[in-house]
Parts: structure tokens; sequence; C-alpha cells
């Protein structure tokens, strides 16, 4: 993979508001912004460093509440320019937090449990937070064409904000992606294109892409842009604790694929707390995998601060991350926070699925079926406290995986039109 250093390709003059410059996250050493993904002194990854807002933490409340009603609300905690509001992008975020008594009564919650539905979206998942902030980053450095690997939720997020923005997109996807994936993907216009391969293989060649002349003016959201990809998750963390009165969550469940999302909700809380927009106080952060794709959780099990690299087989591709890139990062806050990293089987991840659906109306993707299902086998073994304030992320739509609930979610009777026929089916008093 090619790397590249400060001195081949930075960008000092631009535009990305708090943003003050690239930390390593291993050895601290700073870089000018630029597009750049890995230290030049020990290939650690780069993380965004920002000159936060100083003043009183209620005047930046009141600045944050009266901000539209999507993630630019938080445009003074991100990496983007300070008229970003103005520019065309897909404007997600501020999605709903249900509190979700029903839920809660059938998992014995009594402290309060919610559900962070990001469906809602633009293309009904969170990887549009994501990428909107990469756009911004796409343009100061002026790239001229958008692209990712992905497993499939990432790619239509791309496809649809190059569309917006006016930029090209092109993408790399496993070959094998769920149908529906593949359609919201290339509806859009942009290049798709299938790799023979897991994920794991499909990253490796847009690696290898970006120090080829052929990637020569491409923006990788989640390679080369990826420093101020991940922030997008962040609004994340604000927005729950915003919807929560400007509370901590006392426990929170999040799903893993590279891990990337939890290792920023993680930041999003600290900055909070530096902020002073919440209270400093203990919480919990756990992690949910697949047993299918689980590296990290079997770290986390064995004791082990390495994560070693699995061959996926699960329904939920979109975790299917065999090799993830943040895990030894998440095992760190998992365990720093007194939290932990479980797993669940196929069969477990399509009964929280319904389970959510019947209890709150909401139809999650199988990614959510991970996240509830560890979140109800933890409550079980002991280790969630059900009498604290409980957060679980929905991060994408159910339509995009209708395969994995489709055998067990069909008509419950088929009649003949007249009242006999129905009263026949047994339904009448159902």
């Amino acid at each position: 993979m090619a790397v590249q250093t400060i001195a081949e390709n930075t960008t000092s003059s631009v535009d990305l508001g708090p943003a003050a410059a690239l930390s390593c996250r291993e050895c601290g050493e700073r870089f000018e912004l630029g597009p750049l993904f890995a230290c030049a002194s020990c290939f650690g990854p780069l993380e965004v460093a920002y000159d936060l807002p100083a003043g009183s933490p209620e005047e930046l409340k009141k600045r944050i509440e009266a901000g539209p009603n999507n993630i630019w609300r938080y445009a003074p905690l991100l990496p983007v320019p300070a008229d970003v509001a103005e520019k065309p992008n897909i404007n997600p975020g501020f999605t709903k937090l249900v509190k979700a008594d029903n839920l809660a009564r059938e998992l014995g919650v009594t402290g309060g449990l919610y559900v962070k539905d990001d469906s809602g979206n633009p293309t009904h998942s969170f990887k549009d937070r994501v990428v909107a902030i990469a756009v911004e980053a796409a343009r100061a450095f002026g790239f001229t064409t958008l692209s990712c690997s992905s497993t499939g939720n990432l790619a239509g997020a791309v496809g649809a904000a190059a569309a917006r923005a006016g930029l090209r997109s092109c993408v790399f996807i496993p070959h094998d992606l769920e149908q529906g994936k593949v359609v919201m993907a290339a509806v859009y216009g942009g290049e798709l294109v299938g790799i023979e391969g897991n994920y794991d293989d499909v990253n490796r060649f847009c690696s290898e892409l970006i120090g080829d002349p052929l990637g020569e003016g491409w923006g990788f959201v989640n390679v080369n842009l990826r420093p101020y990809y991940g922030e997008g998750s962040k609004t994340l963390a604000y927005e729950i604790c915003e919807q929560l009165g400007w509370k901590l969550p006392d426990q929170i469940v999040i799903p893993i694929a590279s891990g990337s999302q939890l290792t920023k909700i993680d930041k999003g809380f600290q900055e909070l707390i530096k902020l002073g927009l919440v209270e400093d106080r203990p919480y919990k952060i756990f992690g949910a995998q697949a047993e299918g794709c689980s590296p990290v959780s079997a770290a986390f099990k064995a004791g082990h601060d390495v994560v070693r690299p699995q061959k996926p087989n699960t329904i939920a591709k979109s975790l299917a991350i065999g090799n993830p890139a943040d895990g030894p990062y998440v095992l760190d806050i998992a365990r720093r926070t007194g939290g932990a990293v479980d797993d669940v089987n196929d069969e477990q991840i399509v009964d929280a699925i319904k389970l959510l659906a019947r209890t709150e109306g909401i139809f999650g993707e199988t990614a959510g079926g991970v996240t509830l299902g560890v979140t109800k086998k933890l409550i079980e073994a002991g280790v969630i406290d059900p009498t604290l304030t409980t957060v679980v992320l929905n991060t994408g739509d159910g339509l995009k995986t209708l395969d994995a609930v489709s055998a067990t979610s069909q008509a419950t009777a088929t009649i003949k039109p007249s009242l006999d026929a129905f009263r026949a089916a047994g339904l009448a008093s159902a």
C-alpha cells in the first residue's frame, strides 16, 4: 500500500473550519491538513485534531440548537467550512431517538431504553453522515472523483452524495452483496464495480489504486479521506446527548464493522465533556458483532490486545469486515469504559430484527439485528445493567436486507374475498 507523506501531498491553506491538523493516534506526530491517512513516521492511523471553540458552554448550546435540523448544526465541531450548510449536500442527520418502552418491557429494562434510528437518513443508513464530511474534504483538496470500498451502505451513500455535489463517483463492492444494496448504489448513475472476493479484498484493491496513476484525482472516502470521513460518526454522539437533554447515556451498544463508528462516538462524548456541554460522568460502550465475523469480540473474550483477522461468513454483510482497522482501539475503549464486545449468530440476528419491528415498528437491517441481539444477550448475562439509561443503534433500513427475514415474514393467510373465508381462517377474533 502506498503511503503519502507530508512532503508529498499536503495542503495548508484549505478551509476545514476548526480542523487544525492531522494527528497520529500512535506516536502523536502532527501533519498539515491534506489527503493523508497514515503517519509518515510510524505508519499509525491519522485523525483530525481541532481548535475547539472557546467561550461559554451555554452560548455554544444555543448556537447549536439554533442550527439546521441536520449534522451541520454541529459545524463548529467538525472539519467543514463555516458555510457548509449553504453548499449542495445531502444534509443527513438529526434522526430520531426513539424511547423504546415496548422493547424495554420485553427485555426487562427499567432505566430507559432508546433506539437511535439512523434508517431515516437520505440513503437510509448512518453512512450518509460520514460521506457528507468526506465530500467537504474532497472539495477542499480538489478531487474530482469520489470513491470507496464498501459492504453496501457506503456505496449508496457515496453515489448519492457525489451526484448531489456534482462529482463523478466510482465505487467498489464485493461481488455477492445483497441485491437491494447493489441497486441502491447503481441508481445514482456513477460507476459500480464488483470485485471477486470479500470486503478485505476490495479494500486492498482500493489501496493499490490510490498509489497508481489511475487513481490520480480520486478521493477514497474511507482511505485517503478516512480521517475526515470518520468524524461524521461523532455526530451520532452529539445528537444522542442533545436529544437526551444534553446528557451522556449510561450505556450504549454499537455495531462493529471497521470499528471506526464506535471509536468516533467515544471521541464525540469526550469532546462534549471537554467543552462543558455535558456533565463528565462514567459511561459504558459495548460493541456488537456477528458470530460469523467477530474478530474483535474474539479478541475481547480472550483478553488479547491484537485482533486476529477472520474470513467473514454471516448474513450481516454490512458488518463483514474480517480485518477491522480500528479493532485494537475498540478493545481499548470497551475496557476503559467498563463495557464489553460480544457477538450473536445468524438466527439470533433474525430474531432481533423481528423483535425490534414487532415492539417498536422499526425495521432494521441485519446490523441492527446484531446490535439488538447483543444487547439482549448482555442484559440476560447481567453485563448490561437494565436499571441504567441505555441507547441501542439501528444503523440502516431493513428494506436493504430483505433476504434475511423473507422466509419467516410472509402473509398470515391467503383467502377468498368473503367473510366466511375470513372466519374459517380463524383471524376474526385475533
